[in-house]
């Protein structure tokens, strides 16, 4: 009895003593990190994996087949001069470490990228596969929206492209005239609403294409900040012009026209009290 009192005083105390212990303070480090995203525009090969070969973190985009819109939320990554490559996407030994690009991309802290695969995989043609970083940080448009088009539609040429309401018809000038292939525009101002996008060749000719932005977006609430699209103002969006798939090809043939993808790139500002 008398050992299991001793024990008792002994933890008692320790408990005191540890209770009396300042509390210790971990510094961790603040990392700097900037928004990446992928997309892969490539129209002849299959689905990739688009990662980090530095260090360790979780910008990793696997599995990303051809005008995939499954994994186009931006990841952060640790900004200054990273090491990135492309594998082949697989399971097998052989596939999987196939490397179809790296190189180093530069990554400044607190912007937004996107780093897309296009042109031609197969040898001999052209443009040639490569990867591009755009840079998404468009300025505040306040009530509007801004837009900007990317022309990843590798074998149809240039194309005009008109932005517009979908309460409205097509305007006879186009908001970008004559985008070349690999091409990213400048942002315009654009009303708020249902957005249409038409797109037709350089200088005239039937539409390729006319459809709806499907980024509508989201209007914040007091405690949810707002998702953005055409519907909310303040936000940035840019319309990635798809090419069709090879046929034949690695790449998912059900997309045998050219369409587009259309992704936010800027979220509006919070109003005061929201």
């Amino acid at each position: 009895m008398r050992r299991i009192l001793q024990r008792s005083v002994l933890g008692l105390a320790a408990a005191v003593v540890t209770a009396c212990t300042p509390e210790t303070v971990i510094e961790t480090e603040n990392i700097p990190t900037a928004g990446l995203r992928f997309i892969h525009a490539v129209p002849d090969t299959g689905a990739v994996d688009f990662r980090p070969v530095d260090i360790v973190e979780n910008s990793t985009f696997y599995g990303v087949t051809f005008r995939s819109t499954a994994q186009l939320q931006y990841k952060n990554a640790r900004a200054g001069d990273r090491q990135f490559r492309i594998f082949q996407s697989g399971t097998t030994p052989e596939v999987a470490s196939k490397v179809l690009w790296e190189g180093t991309l530069k990554l400044e802290a607190g912007k937004r990228y996107t780093a897309i695969l296009w042109g031609f995989a197969r040898s001999g043609s052209s443009p040639a596969m490569q990867l591009r970083l755009l840079e998404d940080n468009p300025a505040d448009p306040g009530t509007s929206i801004t837009f900007r088009t990317v022309n990843a539609a590798v074998g149809i040429g240039g194309i005009d492209v008109r932005v517009y309401l979908s309460s409205g018809s097509a305007p006879a000038a186009a908001t970008w005239s004559s985008v070349a292939p690999l091409v990213a525009t400048n942002y315009v101002t654009s009303p708020v609403g249902a957005t249409t996008i038409n797109v037709a060749p350089s200088g005239g000719g039937a539409a390729l294409f006319t459809t709806a932005c499907s980024q509508t977006g989201v209007a914040a609430t007091v405690d949810v900040e707002a998702i953005p699209g055409t519907n909310v103002a303040g936000s940035g969006l840019s319309a990635f012009i798809m090419p069709r798939a090879v046929a034949g090809s690695q790449a998912t043939q059900t997309f045998t026209t050219p369409g587009l993808i259309c992704v936010w790139d800027r979220r509006p500002q919070r109003a005061p009290g929201v």
